[in-house]
């Protein structure tokens, strides 16, 4: 177990990230983003390397619509707690990881919503959801007149271990999410700003994309 959180520094950081994630926990709650106590959210915390990191990430089976001093934890790069705590990491957190280690990024957000379960299923033969001329591709910095996407889908299977092979394989360095077939989106950026904005932009396109093939009778 790490003892980097005796660190001042990184003291004074961890608790900043808490609040942080604390305001878009509350945010979110509100937006209806976590039914069941699902989902989960996450932040980096001090220096990183691919092999050594530290993030903060919600703690499981908690009530997200309520604010209290367990709602969050440290762990290292491994998904482990880094300091002495009851708590557990959420189920997923080994997903954080590996998202962390090949993006780099410093935030991740995962929600569970009824558009981005539907068309994870309404889509999952091409194995990605396409994203056609819409704006908001834009928040993803793609400045191309009438861009393109595929956001990525990926098996959800009860075992965790076995989902984190399918996120290597899926990533793609221009979409920063991936979605859970009939699970949730994954969506990150270089802090919780970004990330929070890729995950708006997520949303709406996939509401899009569903009331688009509703329209078109498909």
């Amino acid at each position: 177990m790490s003892d980097q959180p005796s660190n001042p520094i990184l003291l004074e950081e961890k608790q900043r990230i808490y609040r942080e994630l604390g305001i878009v926990k509350a945010d979110f709650a509100s937006r209806g983003w976590f039914p069941g106590t699902s989902g989960n959210l996450s932040m980096r915390v001090g220096d990183y390397s691919p092999d050594r990191f530290t993030f903060a990430v919600t703690a499981s089976g908690k009530d997200k619509a309520a604010s209290t001093p367990e709602d969050f934890l440290l762990v290292d790069q491994e998904g482990k707690p880094c300091e002495p705590t009851r708590l557990k990491p959420s189920a997923e957190t080994l997903i954080h990881c590996e998202i962390y280690r090949r993006t780099g990024c410093g935030a991740i957000f995962h929600i569970h919503s009824v558009y981005n379960c539907l068309v994870s299923e309404l889509f999952w033969d091409r194995r990605a959801v396409p994203v056609e001329g819409v704006e908001l591709i834009k928040a993803f910095n793609i400045w191309d007149e009438d861009a393109v996407i595929d956001v990525p889908i990926v098996p959800n299977y009860a075992d965790i271990p076995r989902i984190v092979p399918e996120v290597t394989d899926k990533l793609d360095p221009r979409v920063p999410g991936i979605l859970l077939r009939k699970h949730g989106i994954y969506a990150w950026g270089r802090d919780a700003f970004e990330a929070r904005k890729h995950l708006e932009a997520f949303e709406f396109l996939f509401e899009y994309v569903y009331r688009l093939q509703l329209v078109r009778g498909r």
